[in-house]
This record gives structure tokens, sequence and C-alpha cells, in this order.
């Protein structure tokens, strides 16, 4: 046979083939001629800078949002995707960085949402085979709720995350999408979810993997995709790059000190928690928390770190014993709490932290009114001179301060978090996972901001699954395991192997 006689090798055609893709909202230009090319079964990675148009282009895959140009191949076939339905029916499930699940329903009807069995045709539910269905969805993955039947709503954020993830996949998709979706899992759910992952890509599924976490990146994609102010960067297999180029490729420069330097002047204990204690939960939690300092709490998912966070708070029961300034301290309510002085950020702000659909004006102004009042009635023109004064304060980037809070990036909306509770002046900061999900430029100045508190005399408790984060911002740092304090570490004692080991019950912490 000849060499012309030899027959091309047949080039693959692409899953996805997104090219020219352009939107824009108002003034915005979020999408700029943006092209994205993904074969099948191949885990891809979509990296950028919160507001580089991730989330715009997502949604256009989901059919959430509407594209101003640009086309949409799938296996070669141009697609519409006018409706979240139609991108469903092509195969294209999204599981969000913020959940879509339905809080009062259980976890089985979430995850069987639509599919739910029945008996007598139809006449009614076959709740026993729903719960089996979706205990098996869960044990697929390997992840662990121990009841189908409760609410989501009563689930702790990692235990919805599993829900979501398991929700999406049932399905087999064609395309999976995941934004950020580790931003509460960690050791060995993160680990299932990973082993999962990899068993979709094999069985010919696509994955687009959205994370900030660049390390996550690394392990579980084979090319990543950078973009950055709704352009296209480019894309580059993982092999040929490290951290550090990846960086350069999402901010545009060198980022030499992601946490800035700590020199911390430490007074007496402001915040003093003895044998704090909730049934089942956590037991006999002891800390102290001082001007000035910054105290780490880390621990695996389920350890109790933030079931501590949210007692110190008034948000849930407890028992024990605390003081604040000597005197005792027994929030009923996180409104005792914020009257005392100590506010709390939450893990998920979109459900606790802020309104969506109102403005940066109004969700910083939510804990303050009564220093914008007079006489019963908000001063407008008092209000907008604080809120501006906070906005610059945390450095809060957006169009103006009566833009919707939904609008802005996911750095940006914890920024306005922070200074919703800056503006009430709370003296004692709860901090639970205050880089969730915000990439790594905002990340640096989210940490500047809690640095500059600290040297201003705030008491900051910072509760983090991220051991570079814990280690990078704090003076010192306790470890949980099992709803108990096991070990404590100063800042040149700890290292990740120590932590890991105290949090995994390798080993117990050494005192400080």
């Amino acid at each position: 046979m000849s060499q012309a006689d030899v027959p091309a090798p047949v080039a693959m055609v692409p899953r996805l083939d997104m090219r020219g893709i352009s939107k824009r909202y108002d003034a915005t230009l979020a999408l700029r001629n943006v092209d994205l090319v993904v074969q099948p079964g191949e885990i891809h990675a979509i990296a950028g800078e919160n507001g580089a148009g991730k989330s715009t282009l997502i949604k256009i895959l989901a059919g959430a949002v509407a594209r101003d140009a640009g086309a949409i191949k799938i296996d070669g076939v141009e697609t519409e995707l006018p409706s979240p339905h139609a991108a469903r029916q092509a195969g294209i499930r999204v599981v969000y960085q913020e959940f879509s699940l339905v809080p009062h329903l259980s976890v089985a009807e979430n995850i069987l949402l639509g599919q739910m069995p029945s008996r007598a045709r139809g006449m009614w539910i076959d709740w026993k085979t729903a719960a089996q269905r979706a205990s098996a969805a869960l044990d697929s993955l390997g992840f662990v709720v121990p009841n189908v039947r409760r609410p989501v709503a009563s689930l702790p954020v990692s235990q919805r995350q599993m829900v979501e993830i398991a929700k999406a996949m049932l399905e087999r998709p064609r395309i999976l999408v995941l934004d950020e979706p580790s931003a509460v899992l960690s050791g060995g759910d993160l680990d299932r979810l990973f082993n999962a992952v990899r068993a979709l890509r094999d069985a010919g599924t696509t994955v687009l993997y959205v994370s900030h976490r660049l390390d996550e990146v690394f392990e579980i994609a084979s090319r990543i995709t950078v973009l950055k102010d709704g352009g296209l960067v480019g894309t580059v297999d993982a092999s040929s790059i490290d951290q550090a180029g990846l960086v350069r490729m999402m901010v545009g420069r060198e980022l030499a000190e992601i946490y800035p330097p700590r020199n911390a002047s430490i007074g007496e204990p402001l915040l003093q928690v003895r044998n704090l204690s909730r049934t089942r939960v956590f037991k006999d939690v002891n800390l102290n928390l001082a001007p000035g300092e910054i105290v780490g709490v880390f621990g695996l998912v389920g350890s109790g770190r933030t079931d501590v966070v949210r007692a110190i708070f008034g948000a849930d029961a407890s028992t024990g014993e605390m003081t604040l300034g000597g005197r005792p301290y027994r929030p009923r309510s996180p409104g005792d709490a914020l009257s005392r002085g100590v506010a709390m950020l939450s893990e998920d702000r979109a459900r606790d932290g802020l309104v969506l659909q109102l403005s940066i004006r109004d969700n910083l102004s939510l804990a303050s009114y009564s220093q914008m009042s007079r006489l019963g009635l908000i001063s407008r023109r008092l209000q907008d001179a604080l809120v501006t004064k906070e906005i610059a304060e945390v450095n809060v980037r957006a169009p103006s301060i009566g833009a919707a809070v939904r609008r802005l990036s996911g750095g940006n909306q914890q920024k306005v978090v922070v200074g919703k509770w800056l503006l009430r002046g709370a003296e004692v900061l709860l901090l639970d996972e205050p880089t969730r999900g915000v990439d790594v430029g905002a990340k640096a100045e989210i940490y500047r901001i809690i640095a500059t508190l600290a040297e201003r005399g705030k008491a900051i408790l910072l509760v983090s699954s991220e051991l570079p984060e814990i280690l990078g911002m704090s003076d010192r740092i306790l470890v949980m395991r099992g709803g108990r304090i096991v070990g404590q570490f100063s800042r040149s004692e700890a290292t990740e192997e120590r932590l890991l080991a105290a949090a995994a019950g390798v080993v117990e912490g050494t005192a400080a």
C-alpha cells in the first residue's frame, strides 16, 4: 500500500465548540468574542479572576442567558439553547456555585426532582423507592448524607453541595459543568468528587471544571482555558504551565506576596469562651481572642468549626460560659451579638449575608440604619456618604452604589458583607470561609483587608478549610476534630503536615 493509500486520521469532532461568544449587560461587555473547544471525555478547566466572564459563559451554555453573538455546536451540530430546559435536553447539566436546590423539599426529592417514582399508575409517590434511588446516587459518588428524607434546608453546606452534585450526575450528561464544586468540600469528600469526575470522563462525559483552587485545576484537568476582562487569554495544556504561569495569565501580573506581612500587636483577651458545648455537635470548646489578633480555626468537614462560630454569634443554642470585654456574654440571637459588637461572615454569603436583589447601598446599610436616621427617617444623603466611604475602605468595584449586588463578582460580594459589619462598628469578626469561591486576585485584597482590620485592633476568628490561608493569615491556629479542639499551634510551629495530622487524628496537636 502506497503512502497515498493510507487513510488520513479522522479528526475528533469536539463535544463542545463555542465560537465568537459575546454578551453585553447595558454598558458592561461581559464576554468579547470568546472561543471554547472541548473534546469528548475531557476534563477542561476554566480559570480567571472574578469578573473575567466565566459565569456568563457558563450561563449561556446552560441556556440561562442569551448570547448576543457567536455560535454553539455540540458534537458537530449547531445548537440553540434558548432555555435551561433546552440545555438539559441537549445533555448539559450545571452545578452552580450558588445552590439551585429547593430548601423545603427532602434530599431525595431534590435529587429525583421531576423523576420521582410512583405507584398505582402515578396516583401515589413511592417514597421507599425514592429514598433508595437517592441513597444509591449518593453512594455511587461515595458521599455520605445520613438521612435522605431530611429537608435540604437542614443540611450543612457541605452536604447540600453533595446533593447538588448527585442530582446533576444522576442523568449521566454529555456535558457536565462544575462551578466551584469543592468550595465547601475537603479531605475525603474532595477525593471522592475527583474519583466520580474521572469516572464520568472515562465513560465519555465532557466535564468543564471551574475553580479558584489552582492546585485542584492541575490535579483534575488536562487543559485550561483562561479568561480575563471578558476576553480569551488562551488555552494551554496543564502539563505545559505551572501555577505561577497560570496566575500571570489570569491577572496579568505577578502576585509575589498574596499574604500580607503580619506584625501583630496583641492585647489582653477580648472574647473568652469556656466549655462551650452543643449536644452531639461540639463539646468543651475553649478559646481566647484578643484585639489585633487573628486566630485561625482549621478542621475537616464535619469537625464542628462552623457550628462553634454560629454558637458564639448566637445563631444556635449552646451551653458553657463566654465573656466579652470582661462582662458575661450570652447572645440569645445574632441581633444580641451585633448589639455587643460581634459580627459573623457566613460561609454561604448568598443565603446568610446578602439580599441579592437589593443594591450595594441597601446591603451595606442593613445592619446600620440607626446611624443613617433622623427623627425615624433615613437620610439618603447621610446614607450615601457612609456607604461611599465604606465602599472605598473595602475596595468594592462597582459602577455605582445603586448597582444590584447580584451583578457583582463573588469577591466584590464578599467585600460588601465585610463592609456591612464594619459600618455597624463590629469589634469581633467571625469569618467563616471568607474567600470561598473568589479568585486569587480578590483573595489577596480580602487578606489585605483582614490584616488591616487586625492592625486597627479588631479581634478576628478565621475559619477556613484552606491550609495555605490558615497558615498565611493566622497568629495562632486551633485544630478541630469531632467537635473538639485537639490542637493549638503558634504561627512558628504550624505546618501543613502538623495541622492535617491533628485534624485527621493521626496525632494530637501540641499546645502552643
